[in-house]
């Protein structure tokens, strides 16, 4: 168990667990051989790939502190940064991409955001992503479903009911259905 300190010094075997998830016993399907260049570059990518999901874990939880009333400070002290770092890594501002379809829903807090999603939907925007007290949304030409839920079972679960993960914003996941229906004017 960690001591909450910066870099899981509380916690020693973290770095050999995180090593396991990443392998496993196979790479790219087949066991993994240490004499195999090719092997090396599977490894790499998986790495990759785990290093850009921690960053954005990193960030969803950063952002859910913030949304609990945490202040920089407090972050940065759980980090292992100083108040400013953190909010100057973690606190920028937002710009929807050039000739995105996209604005951003918002302010909106747990107690109404569904409910703007929700109108939002009917009219054609589906969450592409969240952040603290708002929601970036896309345009498109059908009906969405939007749906909010404790992130407790594997993602792929919702996807046999219909759903799409939209936003992992632990704790919460966002998950947007297409209703296949034109957007109400």
């Amino acid at each position: 168990m960690s001591d909450g300190s910066a870099g899981g010094a509380g916690d020693p075997a973290l770095p050999d667990r995180i090593a396991a998830a990443i392998l496993g016993s196979e790479v790219d399907g087949t066991a993994f051989d240490p004499e195999s260049a090719e092997d090396h570059l599977a490894v790499v990518r998986r790495a990759a790939a785990a290093e850009r999901a921690v960053k954005d874990l990193l960030a969803q939880s950063v952002s859910a502190a913030r949304g609990g009333g945490h202040s920089w400070a407090a972050i940065g002290d759980a980090l292992g940064l100083s108040r400013q770092a953190v909010q100057q890594r973690f606190g920028g501002t937002w710009s929807p991409p050039d000739g995105a379809r996209v604005r951003r829903v918002g302010p909106v807090t747990a107690i109404d955001e569904m409910s703007e999603l929700e109108i939002a939907g009917r009219q054609g925007w589906r969450t592409v992503g969240a952040g603290i007290l708002h929601h970036v949304v896309e345009r498109t030409d059908t009906q969405w479903e939007h749906r909010r839920v404790v992130w407790t079972r594997p993602t792929n679960a919702y996807e046999t009911e219909g759903w799409t993960v939209a936003v992992r914003a632990f704790p919460w996941l966002y998950l947007v259905r297409d209703l296949e229906v034109p957007p109400e004017q």
